[in-house]
């Protein structure tokens, strides 16, 4: 059985205890630097004539806030705090691994010439634009509705990629290309349309930043090989690790949010596989 860990700290003095080449692939979703607190409510919605909220039909329901979730979004020197994590991180990928660095459209040039400069330009393999379609849309601006997800590997000339591992979307135009092709669907490109996590939807766990589980499951299917180590260093709600779990993967979490790791020992409840350490605080909690 595949023992998984999860930490409890901070990331950069973890990342130095890791072995050389002990992972195959990273996936990380920093925070954005977005200056702001980012806060998520937990909701769920019931129907009543006088409710809130328009749903399907124009059907009426009343919203119920059961909590909420928040952490400070504001570095300083924001290339500064991930330099050192983004360097251990190459040294901890395996010969033949990939991280994939999730950003927004305001940080990504930024931290394209610092991942430029650690692993080199001939080691960018991608960037895949991650668009949805959700909230608000100014009218003083084109509404920015994707994240940018910045792919590099460590050696250019071997690398994990699983071309028939990749789920297929439909054509277009399907008439154009027969039936057979209309029915197997084609690659993705580098623009993923995929929906946010819903509101009402299985996977919610109330935490500010989730990632929906079938991102992930492609990054992680595609760039991995069944029984790899993946690691996640901004780990929030644990979507990797689950995404891992499903995949048949060893999973390295860590996060220094205490809610964070609420969630993911919730997400994560029954399983006998997982070594925790430093959570709870003052705690050994291993194998649970």
């Amino acid at each position: 059985m595949l023992t998984n860990r999860v930490y409890f700290g901070d990331n950069l003095p973890i990342l130095r205890t890791l072995p050389d080449a002990s992972v195959n692939l990273i996936y990380i979703d920093p925070p954005f630097n977005t200056g702001k607190t980012q806060s998520r409510a937990s909701i769920k919605v019931t129907p009543a004539a006088d409710g809130d909220r328009t749903g399907f039909q124009g059907r009426r329901y009343r919203t119920v806030k059961l909590g909420a979730r928040s952490f400070a979004d504001v570095f300083d020197d924001y290339l500064g705090f991930l330099e050192p994590r983004l360097r251990e991180a190459r040294r901890v990928l395996a010969a033949n691994g990939s991280l994939y660095f999730h950003i927004d459209c305001r940080e990504v040039h930024y931290c394209k010439l610092l991942l430029d400069d650690i692993f080199g330009r001939e080691c960018f393999l991608n960037e895949v634009v991650w668009a949805y379609d959700y909230g608000g849309r100014p009218r003083n601006r084109w509404p920015p509705k994707h994240d940018n997800i910045l792919v590099y590997v460590k050696d250019p000339r071997r690398y994990v990629f699983n071309v028939d591992a990749i789920d297929r979307v439909p054509y277009m135009a399907p008439g154009l290309v027969g039936p057979a092709k209309a029915a197997r669907g084609k690659l993705p490109t580098d623009v993923w349309w995929h929906t946010i996590v819903p509101t009402n939807g299985k996977e919610k766990t109330g935490y500010p930043t989730q990632k929906p589980l079938g991102v992930l499951k492609r990054i992680i299917g595609t760039s991995s090989n069944s029984g790899d180590v993946v690691m996640d260093f901004f780990a929030g709600s644990g979507t990797t690790g689950e995404a891992c779990r499903q995949l048949g993967r060893s999973f390295i979490m860590i996060d220094n949010n205490p809610e964070a790791l609420e969630v993911m020992a919730r997400r994560f409840a029954g399983a006998k596989n997982i070594e925790w350490v430093g959570w709870p605080p003052g705690a050994a909690r291993s194998k649970s």
